[in-house]
């Protein structure tokens, strides 16, 4: 019960996008969507699906039959579209009706049920990150070339990329105007994620995959990604040479075995050097968090702050006010599903989320491994690297 292959499809569903006039009106039913994951944050997605207004939920699938027959019940779903269990996946896929899957389950499946997705001919709205290692992203980057070949829409939600703040600042600075970058710094302070229960057993682990780092990939790669995504982005998603610095886990040690705090240096081509620090932990002092990037240039500095304030600094050729986005969570994923849809609907099979989440990913897993090496990772050796070790699923129900 160690190897991803008995996990497949566990966690999956499915849904079937009929045909639509070039219009857009609706020529036999809405998008029928599967839900992968049926907790919290996937519950908030389903629902922000059905508002579309031309998507609906037609299946629900989770490990925990209480959460797929709860989702099941909010969207007026007959208890045979609720399945659970380790072959949740195939029982949804058998039973037809669906084409489509949002996939909203712990990062460790990813790979696994995009695959299937894929192999099944469905349109797939995958979470980021994309996988906990770096097989598993080549393997997604794979699978999203096959569904462009297939015909099939395959988007990964990443919200910065969808706000109108941060896509004119990156605007201008990959148009050259802020001139040579000199440093830059990225950062993810945050408190800490509530544990649910005990997570001793296979079922409790699984419940808590957000602690554990074969399940999650590590706060790095399952949270840090969105300032790294962002770090990504200001450099026009060139890869880094290097990464070296420390990670430790020294407050919030009561479940699970991530990290709670990153310090690292990422080096780029040209000797630009970025700084990131990552917590995961409650300061009693009350100390600000956030997850804020500052790139600071020859003309001007680009600052940016998920949920805040993103503008650039700078003479009168550079400046620009920007604005904040406290919205830029829920927004950012409604923006998600409506380019999901239309690009369904249009044929469109670009794919364009697919090459820089990829990179993205790739960087928040090759912190990971400089900082639990505290040794130097160059990208030449994160490229090498093997699959972490699977979760023990022993004990878990089919």
């Amino acid at each position: 019960m160690n190897t991803r292959r008995h996990f497949i499809t566990g966690l999956a569903a499915v849904s079937t996008i009929h045909a639509r006039t070039a219009l857009g009106s609706q020529a036999n039913s809405r998008v029928k969507v599967g839900l992968i994951g049926c907790g919290q944050r996937g519950g908030m997605i389903a629902q922000m699906f059905r508002e579309n207004g031309y998507c609906e939920i037609a299946g629900a699938a989770d490990y925990f039959p209480d959460r797929a027959e709860a989702l099941a019940k909010d969207h007026q779903l007959g208890a045979d579209r609720a399945h659970s269990g380790l072959q949740c996946a195939e029982k949804m896929m058998a039973k037809g009706g669906i084409d489509a899957v949002a996939i909203i389950s712990p990062p460790y499946f990813h790979p696994m049920q995009a695959k299937a997705a894929v192999d099944a001919g469905l349109h797939v709205y995958l979470a980021k990150p994309m996988s906990v290692d770096v097989p598993g992203c080549k393997s997604v980057e794979a699978f999203a070339a096959a569904a462009q070949a297939k015909g099939l829409t395959f988007l990964i939600d990443f919200q910065t990329r969808t706000d109108e703040y941060f896509i004119e600042c990156m605007k201008r600075v990959h148009s050259g105007v802020m001139g040579r970058l000199g440093h830059g710094e990225a950062l993810y302070h945050a408190g800490r994620l509530g544990a649910k229960g005990d997570d001793t057993s296979a079922e409790g682990r699984l419940l808590n995959w957000v602690f554990h780092k074969n399940l999650s990939g590590d706060i790095i790669v399952e949270q840090n990604i969105h300032t790294l995504d962002v770090m990504n982005w200001a450099m026009n998603h060139v890869a880094p040479k290097r990464v070296s610095g420390m990670a430790a886990r020294l407050i919030r040690t009561d479940v699970g075995d991530n990290s709670d705090t990153y310090s690292l240096v990422y080096e780029y081509p040209g000797d630009i050097g970025i700084t990131f620090s990552s917590r995961q932990f409650d300061s009693k002092a009350g100390a600000p968090g956030g997850i804020i990037n500052r790139m600071h240039y020859e003309n001007g500095a680009l600052l940016t702050e998920y949920g805040g304030q993103t503008m650039i600094r700078g003479n009168k050729e550079v400046y620009y006010a920007g604005g904040k986005s406290p919205g830029i969570y829920k927004d950012g994923i409604i923006a998600n599903i409506a380019t999901f849809q239309k690009a369904i609907e249009a044929k469109d099979t670009r794919n364009r989320t697919i090459a820089p989440s990829i990179l993205s990913n790739l960087i928040a897993i090759m912190g990971r491994q400089a900082g639990e090496k505290r040794a130097p990772v160059t990208w030449e050796e994160l490229m090498a690297s093997p699959a972490l070790a699977a979760p023990d699923f022993t004990g878990l129900q089919a």
